[in-house]
């Protein structure tokens, strides 16, 4: 199994990335784990409360989880994945079902920040983009996707976003084996990446038919 971290600022077109990595590979062999599925659950906390949340400090992940339930894949088995929603804070009652699969892609803000996930991973991947479009991305999705207002989605931007990306985000690229500038778009990038993958899907194919025990002899 080959497990890929990719991070970079939010914003910053991970998913893209993810996505058209994706597209480059078998549909069976790839599974991503998002971190955004192990935040913390805040649904008991009062709206006001909740509206104070900071998504994008290290301590809003329940990291030991995330890394359980990826040893658990790593294993061979199943995990039932949590559900997050960013309207309410809390974490659903209804799980997801995730099994393991060849390539294991763990993508978020944060995951290059923890160290005992980092030493989880065979590739680490930081997603770089311009701060002006990475707050452009973020205020076209948190009006569509979170239910903020403009002036809220500023006001959380000025007091969370940007001062934890440079804390704690921007950082974490000196840990990435692969920077890709401008995300989605750097299709070098993207390409090159793929290639990886792919090999090491072909080496593990190859690997089980070279190991398949050979036929009793009556």
């Amino acid at each position: 199994m080959l497990i890929i971290g990719i991070a970079g600022g939010s914003g910053s077109g991970k998913s893209t990335v993810v996505k058209q990595v994706i597209k480059h590979l078998p549909k069976e062999a790839v599974t991503v784990i998002p971190q955004d599925a192990y935040y913390k659950d805040n649904g008991h906390k009062s709206a006001e409360d909740r509206a104070r949340i900071n998504f994008d400090h290290p301590t809003s992940i329940e990291w030991g989880l995330l890394i359980k339930q990826l040893e658990v894949l790593k294993s061979g088995a199943p995990i039932e994945m949590p559900i997050y929603s960013y309207v309410t804070c809390a974490r659903s009652k209804e799980t997801v079902t995730v099994s393991p699969a060849q390539v294991i892609i763990v993508e978020g803000i944060l995951i290059l920040t923890n160290p005992r996930l980092r030493k989880k991973m065979d590739i680490k991947v930081y997603v770089d983009a311009d701060g002006d479009d990475r707050l452009m991305r973020i205020i076209r999705r948190d009006l569509e996707e979170r239910g903020r207002s403009f002036q809220q989605v500023l006001e959380h931007y000025d007091s969370y976003v940007k001062p934890m990306h440079l804390q704690f985000i921007e950082p974490t690229k000196r840990y990435a084996d692969i920077i890709v500038p401008q995300g989605g778009q750097n299709r070098v990038a993207i390409d090159i990446l793929s290639s990886r993958i792919k090999t090491h899907i072909n080496l593990d194919v190859h690997d089980r038919k070279t190991t398949k025990p050979s036929p009793r002899r009556k």
